[in-house]
This record gives C-alpha cells, structure tokens and sequence, in this order.
C-alpha cells in the first residue's frame, strides 16, 4: 500500500513539476515579447547608430580613399566594412530587440531538440517519392508544351 502511495504522491509532485515549468516558460516568452515592444531613448540612438554604421560601411569604398590616403589599400578599407558591421550588429544585440532575437534563438534550439527526425528509410523513401513526383510533373508538362506547340501551328498555319 505504501508503494501505490509513494507512486501516486511521485505523479502529483511531477505533475506539479511539469506545470511550473510550462507556466515559466510561458511568462519566459511573454516576457521576451513585452522586451521586444519596449522602447527607450537608448534603444533608439544604439538603432540610429547601427543604421549609420552600415550605410558608411557601404560609402566606404567608393569615397573614403579620396580623403583618407591609407584607403586606398584595398585591406584597409576591407577592414574598416567588416568593422562598421560588427559594430552595427554589436549595436543591435544591445537593443531589447535584440535581447528578444537571442531569446527566441535559445528558444528556437530547444524546439529543435524536441523535433522527431525522419529514419534514414523514411528519408529514402521520401526522397525517390519526390524525384519520381517531379519527373512525372516535368514529363506532363513538356507532353502538355508539346501538344499546345502542335495545336498552335495548326491554328497559325505554319
């Protein structure tokens, strides 16, 4: 009897378990969400600054090296692109917005995780089912292509 009791009071606690994980996973994403949606003044210069990273990093090659003698190296104003960009993506990670984007990225994995992959056969199989689909396919439409060819030149006469 002290073993049902046990297995019973094992299934309460995991059930208890399993919905306090499930309700902070939940405020987990609403949270990342209201990130997502907030807006504050530093938001907005770390936007206005990764917005004028990446349009210099596109000015760079054509105007730079006729201002800047070191420019014309074209390792140089390489460096300086990639340096604009990572800047510009620095500035954006910083962001809530970005701080949500890395959220659903961690979310994203976990979900993946969870994904039940295809077996090797079932792959296989469905594979040869798609190239046998898609030759079939191609086949009627060249057969179709074919017969509107035969039918337009005896509609034009030539």
């Amino acid at each position: 009897m002290s073993n049902s009791q046990d297995n019973k009071l094992d299934k309460l606690s995991n059930a208890k378990v399993t919905e306090q994980s499930s309700k902070a996973v939940s405020k987990k994403q609403e949270t990342a969400i209201e990130v997502a949606k907030t807006k504050s003044v530093k938001d907005m210069v770390l936007w206005a600054l990764a917005m004028v990273a990446l349009i210099a990093s596109t000015l760079v090659n054509s105007y730079l090296p006729g201002y800047w003698q070191p420019a014309n190296d074209i390792w140089v104003r390489l460096a300086i692109i990639i340096g604009l960009i990572v800047f510009a993506i620095v500035c954006l990670a910083l962001t809530n917005q970005g701080r949500a984007f890395k959220t659903l990225l961690s979310d994203s994995g976990v979900e993946l995780r969870r994904v039940t992959w295809p077996t090797k056969n079932e792959t296989l199989k469905w594979t040869w089912l798609s190239i046998l689909g898609t030759i079939l396919l191609g086949t009627l439409i060249w057969v179709l292509d074919m017969l509107f060819n035969q039918v337009m030149r005896i509609l034009i006469g030539g």
